[in-house]
């Protein structure tokens, strides 16, 4: 019996040191034989690089490790990705409202047209000669009288001019109020909101002016007076506006332009001109059933393809 350095391995034959038996088993994994065995297993030798076109064969994975001062890294966990800052999703919020206050050529085609029209009658108002814009504004009045004689025409005419030019309050209201009104119910509608104030407006301010030139109570002077602009057509706006927006927004924004009203009433400054603006303001309101009916119901609704089976072939 040997009692040399060399101390049998179980399995080995007697005689043969651990490290040659080592290094034998290394060889026979390197065969041909153990290639050709591990590649019909589909399990490839420890080391071997995984050929192509051969399946079933086990991939290499690669475990990051930990680098010094940071948590290992299980293997088979999912990282979520890092949510950004709260503060960041709060600017993009903010900025895509901000964007929808202003209207848009495609997305609010009658705000963007009629805002085009107005500024061009406003540069014709400062620019042109006043007795020219005299005549244009006076041509445009719905008076009792221009009423009597071409109702249809000065009623329109006369919601194309602002009264104090677009540096108006009306003028900013206009764009801000028809912009959210477009963007639920459409521009057809909301054109239709506009005319409807404008119009009842003009006509329950001014017979009531008729009535009591014929009966005697007002000079016939009354007859004649200059009255144009937008300003009943945005108050109408507002009143439906504030149907559609949610509680919390609607409610205070009707509120306080039905309170400026109020205020400018009781000055008594023009009480033909702000009764007007509070009954086209309750015009807007008394419309809330058809608004919200149209602002719940899509302007356009896509036809769905209709459904085919799919029946493969052999």
């Amino acid at each position: 019996m040997d009692t040399g350095d060399r101390a049998a391995t179980p399995g080995a034959p007697r005689g043969v040191s651990a490290a040659d038996a080592l290094a034998a088993d290394a060889l026979a994994t390197d065969s041909p034989a153990a290639r050709v065995s591990a590649s019909a297993t589909g399990v490839p030798a420890d080391g071997e690089i995984p050929l192509d076109g051969i399946p079933q064969q086990r991939q290499a994975v690669f475990v990051p490790t930990a680098a010094d001062g940071e948590a290992p890294v299980r293997q088979g966990v999912a990282v979520r990705a890092a949510r950004p800052p709260w503060w960041r999703s709060v600017r993009a919020r903010c900025s895509r409202s901000s964007l929808a206050l202003l209207p848009t050529p495609t997305g609010t085609p009658f705000t963007c047209a009629y805002a085009a029209v107005l500024v061009l009658t406003s540069l014709i108002a400062e620019y042109a000669d006043p007795s020219l814009v005299h005549a244009l504004h006076q041509g445009s009045s719905t008076d009792v009288a221009h009423l009597l004689q071409n109702p249809v025409l000065v009623l329109f005419a006369s919601a194309l001019w602002v009264a104090g030019g677009v540096s108006s309050p009306y003028a900013a209201g206009l764009l801000l109020v028809l912009t959210a009104l477009e963007r639920r119910i459409g521009g057809p509608r909301t054109a239709g909101v506009f005319l409807l104030g404008h119009v009842g407006a003009t006509l329950a301010t001014e017979v009531p002016i008729g009535l009591s030139v014929l009966v005697g109570h007002l000079p016939g002077t009354s007859l004649h007076r200059l009255d144009y602009g937008i300003s009943f057509g945005v108050a109408a706006a507002v009143g439906a506006l504030a149907g559609v927006l949610r509680p919390w927004l609607g409610w205070p924004l009707l509120v306080a332009f039905g309170g400026m009203l109020v205020d400018d009433l009781i000055a008594f400054r023009d009480p033909m001109t702000n009764w007007g603006h509070l009954i086209a303001l309750a015009i807007g309101v008394a419309a809330w059933p058809v608004v919200r009916r149209w602002c719940g119901r899509p302007k356009s609704v896509p036809a769905r393809p209709a459904c085919r089976a799919v029946t493969g072939s052999r």
